[in-house]
């Protein structure tokens, strides 16, 4: 039985390809950059074009990387963002925006073109809402859907397929029009639990004929992550992809469940599956928690059944801006440029050479929290998804001084990376209200690999964060989906422990800091407050 299983993730900015023997160490990786097309009115628009080209080029160099033999790759694993992917008659792609260009065939997950309908479709309070934390989210699809209908009714009408952007590449690997109950359940309204659309919700929100079709163009064939596709990969896509036609395909996931699903349950001696809470922190951040029975949050998403872990209810939250909404507050200041040139001549991004001076600066990392100084900041510049589900939600500042120096920007740095972690603390007390208690967040994404962000995290938030061993969480969750349609795990739950393992792990500070990061919570709660009375 081949050993290697090749995980493939398309975030926001890039693709990524991984490759793993059965034990989950990763061998060889490689990325490419994908576009990303950005117009005023919070418009975000991709190319299915582009991003497969992105994977193609990924996947040939990580295995080349590696030395492996295709043929010794059992199987593969896609995640993706939820982003939806509109294709026409033989998978050409159709325009999504008034540039009617049709490469630009994809509105990105971060897209909130569609509050308006958002809003509509809020108001008529239909059940299924329910099982998206009582709001539906422009981030989802039936809004964007429902824009397209009524914005650009020729592309809704041409419109052959519409996908979430993992069951896309599923498709375009194998044929195979199966989605994955994970983007389905989260995304599209679709009742995991029962496995079923519920035809009421399309007639009242205006997508009646979405339902007319029997949901053809959304969706038949539900199957659970890891699930083997058709035949494998086509004669056509393994050769653009460099690999085997036939080689297993398993559906996929939305990219933060796959970063859940690599690191929630890795062997380790804190928490558990049920205890644990996934954060995973790139462009966005998504916090993941998993229970036996459902549990519903106000202002969280789900709870989705088996959406990440086979078996239990997911309840899904977390913020529409985390690592972009750190890059947009530091280019805010006035040092950005010279501190800029300072990370390039050191070889860092702005962000890694800032962490670098914080840490630096500090006689420890929980004390660097300090180098905040006065400012306060609610990192809320796409919204607040979760739990206030607030998508006109804007970022506030406080405590600004004159100082213009690079130091000061370090503290800016620092204040919103506790920005970010007051958020989760806000996220862990609204599900802890509904009964889902976390006593440790797992952590993965690329912000993960830094130990100033899991300590300032850990504090922040007030509980143990628990970093994987894994350099690549997301590419190995998607792995594991390979490794799981392949058959050399039964299950999800087998190939968790078997090929994850959980690496440090942050204990949140005590005594006077502890005391420090209390006072500012409720001075971030009391800004968010303000922000909302005042809009």
């Amino acid at each position: 039985m081949p050993s290697h299983f090749l995980g493939i993730d398309v975030g926001t900015g890039s693709a990524r390809a991984g490759l793993f023997d059965e034990r989950g160490d990763l061998l060889a990786s490689a990325k490419r950059d994908i576009a990303l097309f950005v117009e005023p009115g919070e418009i975000a628009e991709q190319s299915s074009r582009d991003i497969w080209q992105a994977v193609c080029a990924s996947v040939r160099e990580a295995v080349a990387k590696a030395g492996v033999d295709p043929r010794d790759i059992g199987g593969i694993g896609f995640d993706a963002t939820c982003s939806l992917v509109v294709v026409g008659d033989d998978g050409e792609p159709l325009p999504v925006g008034r540039s009617e260009d049709s490469d630009r065939n994809i509105i990105v997950w971060m897209d909130h073109r569609a509050l308006d309908q958002t809003r509509r479709i809020n108001a008529g309070h239909h059940s299924v809402l329910d099982y998206v934390g009582g709001v539906i989210s422009p981030e989802m699809e039936t809004p964007k859907l429902l824009w397209l209908k009524e914005n650009l009714p020729e592309t809704f009408a041409g419109a052959r397929h519409f996908f979430d952007l993992a069951d896309y590449l599923t498709w375009r690997a194998t044929g195979s029009l199966a989605r994955s109950v994970c983007t389905l359940a989260c995304k599209w309204t679709y009742l995991g639990h029962e496995r079923r659309w519920d035809d009421s919700y399309f007639y009242s929100i205006g997508l009646g004929e979405l339902a007319d079709e029997g949901f053809a163009r959304i969706g038949t064939e539900v199957v659970d992550p890891g699930t083997a596709l058709g035949a494998g990969l086509t004669e056509a896509a393994a050769a653009e992809l460099g690999l085997v036609a036939g080689t297993v395909v398993a559906a996929g996931l939305i990219d933060a469940h796959a970063g859940g699903v690599g690191t929630v349950g890795a062997a380790g001696n804190v928490g558990s599956i049920s205890s644990r809470m996934a954060y995973v922190l790139g462009t966005s951040a998504c916090t993941m928690a998993s229970s036996q029975d459902p549990a519903f949050v106000p202002g969280v998403w789900g709870p989705y059944y088996s959406a990440m872990v086979p078996g239990f209810w997911l309840s899904e939250g977390g913020q529409s801006a985390a690592g972009a909404a750190i890059d947009l507050l530091v280019h805010f200041h006035p040092a950005a440029a010279e501190a800029s040139a300072r990370a390039v001549a050191e070889g860092k991004s702005l962000v890694d050479w800032l962490a670098a001076a914080a840490m630096a600066a500090s006689t420890d990392l929980s004390a660097a929290a300090t180098l905040a100084g006065s400012i306060q900041v609610v990192p809320e510049f796409l919204g607040n998804r979760s739990p206030l589900a607030d998508p006109d939600a804007r970022g506030l500042i406080a405590g600004l001084g004159t100082d213009r120096s690079v130091e000061s920007l370090v503290g800016l740095y620092v204040a919103g990376l506790c920005g970010l972690g007051y958020g989760v603390r806000q996220i862990v007390a609204a599900m802890a209200s509904s009964g889902l208690a976390v006593d440790t967040i797992v952590i993965s994404g690329g912000a993960g690999q830094s130990a100033l962000v899991c300590q300032l995290l850990a504090d922040a938030a007030g509980l143990p964060v628990a970093a994987s061993r894994s350099p690549e969480p997301v590419l190995l969750g998607a792995a594991m989906l390979g490794a799981v349609a392949a058959g050399r795990y039964p299950d999800l739950s087998s190939a968790m422990p078997a090929m994850s393992r959980l690496g440090d792990v942050f204990t949140p500070a005590s005594g006077d800091m502890r005391a420090w990061h209390d006072k500012r919570y409720e001075a971030f709660l009391a800004l968010q407050a303000v922000g909302r009375s005042i809009r």
